[in-house]
């Protein structure tokens, strides 16, 4: 019975001490891995030496350069249609100059009608001044006439009033007062007193109407 027991001891011993070798060359090879994988890196990261070519680039695996499929050519009708296109488009390119070009020379007609029209009215506000003043200068001479035959005696002033014109009688006795007028016409001739009286009527009438208004 102690000798087996002896025996028992001896066999666990002996794989106890086959265990522990297993063990010990496991690690040696992984400990000599951790020492050669830094060395590696080394000399793959090495500086390059002064002077000498850079390394090539390694070509890339066959199975990672993609050939990009060639295009098919054009057929005539799509030739046709893109020259249709971009002859299209050099039409509309050259009918928007036009329009530039027409629209810049509107634009100038315009302004130099607007200029053109500012100068006539500036010419006919003048004329209009020039007017007034002249029909202002004419009234004053035509009151100071009337005047004169005012103060005279009715009979001397019809006697003078029978030769003169009718235009000037007309305007005479337009800017007299009506009392003044009547012992003048009722001294003069008949016939001329009749004929002043017309005319006078007529020559009030137009300037009492709408047209001689506005104007």
């Amino acid at each position: 019975m102690k000798k087996y027991s002896t025996l028992s001891t001896l066999h666990l011993v002996s794989a106890s001490v086959l265990a522990m070798a297993a063990l010990l060359g496991v690690k040696s090879n992984q400990l000599v891995r951790e020492l050669l994988v830094p060395v590696a890196h080394a000399e793959t990261a090495a500086p390059a030496t002064p002077g000498a070519p850079p390394p090539s680039p390694s070509p890339p695996p066959v199975s990672a350069v993609v050939c990009p499929p060639a295009a098919a050519p054009a057929s005539d009708e799509e030739k046709q249609l893109l020259q249709d296109l971009r002859g299209r488009k050099r039409a509309l390119d050259q009918r928007d100059q036009s329009l530039s070009i027409r629209e810049a020379a509107l634009a100038s007609a315009e302004k130099r009608l607007d200029d053109r029209v500012q100068e006539l009215k500036g010419l006919q506000d003048n004329l209009q001044k020039l007017q007034d003043a002249s029909t202002q200068r004419d009234d004053a001479n035509w009151q100071g006439l009337v005047a004169v035959y005012q103060t005279m005696k009715p009979a001397a002033a019809a006697t003078i009033m029978d030769t003169l014109d009718m235009p000037v009688l007309l305007q005479i006795f337009n800017r007299m007062t009506d009392r003044k007028a009547a012992l003048i016409l009722s001294a003069m001739d008949p016939d001329r007193a009749r004929l002043v009286t017309v005319e006078l009527a007529k020559m009030r009438a137009a300037q009492n109407s709408p047209t001689a208004s506005n104007s």
